[in-house]
């Protein structure tokens, strides 16, 4: 088994990102009981918490390395999430995405200025494209999930938890590749080892569970993690590195269901007045639809982790009509927000916000349009 990432490192990331990622409020779902608090990650400039990892990975790298440019596969908010940042250190970014990513999340990549490859929808897929465009140009990788500092980044906000509910003894997450629970738990078992994580994942895309509970990676087949409304936990398998943080931190892994899913992206816009995507609603699913799945608690946290939704799929989901699922919900055009770095204040241990960075720039470069790739690697330059 690999080192763990330590509470010290998480600290280090923390230091980095302040100014940057805001410090999001835990917010009150209104009629929950137990009581419920929302760690309202959509909050973030870029609309979900990838912008800590993103940012985290990208400062940390040499001079060398930012120079020669950065390249990340993502299923849509890590890209936005490295867009944002390479564009605030001034790093030239490509983003491979599937070909079937919301545009709502594609819309701030291109605007950001950072060059899109599409693939097949497929992790293989991503990966051999990226690994290809490595080989060709020398970029930096940013994994989406499975890196240290990509883990010690989505761990500022087990930081913040802890110090801003010391009381919480269960913390839910959303689990796709495994980063942001690993540095959560990581956070959360350092500062508050009686404090209970557990972990959240479609049950049609559950191969988190599957592993968790195996002590092994299990792959699930893409078609059959493309079925789920949630397109940001589409993942088909988690990490080496992720999964030994699941084994060492985690409590347990449960599953919701497509309906479960929709109810809470309803319920927690008319409720707690909150927009979420279906990925970022998997966790406060679990605590409104699924507590007998839960350990007991008297205060619950759960992170809310994205709100990147497209408009027409969230009306419909609002009014409660059939919305179809996985990738045939048909996508509108990208609506996507955030051009420019915006405010924020830091994410430290404790204390008070810190300034932000100041208002965000009309925006950061026009960007190309997508570049078509095969699932053996980007089309020939």
């Amino acid at each position: 088994m690999a080192s763990l990432v330590s509470v010290d490192e998480i600290r280090a990331a923390a230091a980095r990102l302040a100014g940057v990622a805001v410090r999001t409020p835990l917010v009150p779902f209104p009629g929950a009981h137990p009581g419920l608090l929302v760690k309202a990650e959509s909050l973030q400039p870029t609309g979900s918490f990838k912008l800590r990892g993103a940012y985290a990975a990208i400062s940390a790298l040499p001079v060398d390395l930012r120079a020669r440019g950065v390249v990340a596969h993502s299923s849509g908010n890590h890209a936005q999430a490295v867009a944002y940042a390479a564009a605030l250190l001034d790093v030239p970014a490509t983003v491979v995405v599937p070909v079937n990513a919301p545009p709502v999340k594609l819309g701030p990549v291109r605007r950001l200025g950072a060059r899109i490859v599409t693939t097949e929808p497929s992790l293989s897929a991503r990966m051999a494209a990226t690994d290809e465009l490595i080989r060709r140009h020398g970029y930096a990788l940013i994994p989406p999930f499975d890196d240290r500092a990509v883990i010690s980044g989505q761990g500022t906000i087990g930081l913040e938890i802890a110090a801003d509910c010391p009381d919480a003894d269960l913390v839910v997450v959303p689990v796709g590749g495994g980063g942001l629970i690993s540095g959560i738990s990581a956070a959360v078992r350092a500062l508050s080892p009686a404090t209970r994580v557990v972990g959240v994942e479609p049950e049609l895309a559950a191969d988190a569970r599957e592993s968790f509970r195996s002590g092994r990676r299990v792959a699930w087949p893409a078609q059959d993690t493309q079925r789920t409304i949630a397109d940001a936990l589409r993942v088909e398998q988690i990490g080496s590195l992720t999964l030994d943080h699941m084994l060492s931190h985690v409590d347990d892994i449960v599953t919701v269901t497509e309906n479960e899913i929709r109810e809470a992206v309803r319920r927690t816009a008319a409720q707690a007045h909150l927009v979420a995507e279906p990925g970022g609603a998997v966790a406060v699913a679990a605590c409104l639809l699924r507590e007998h799945d839960l350990p007991s608690a008297r205060t619950r946290v759960a992170v809310l982790s994205g709100g990147n939704i497209d408009p027409a799929l969230l009306a419909g989901i609002l009014a409660g009509g059939g919305t179809g699922q996985g990738s045939g919900t048909g996508q509108g055009s990208g609506t996507g927000q955030g051009s420019g770095p915006g405010q924020g204040s830091g994410t430290g241990d404790g204390g008070k916000a810190r300034g932000g960075a100041g208002p965000g720039s009309a925006g950061l470069g026009g960007g190309s349009g997508a570049e078509g790739a095969g699932a053996g690697g980007p089309a020939p330059a």
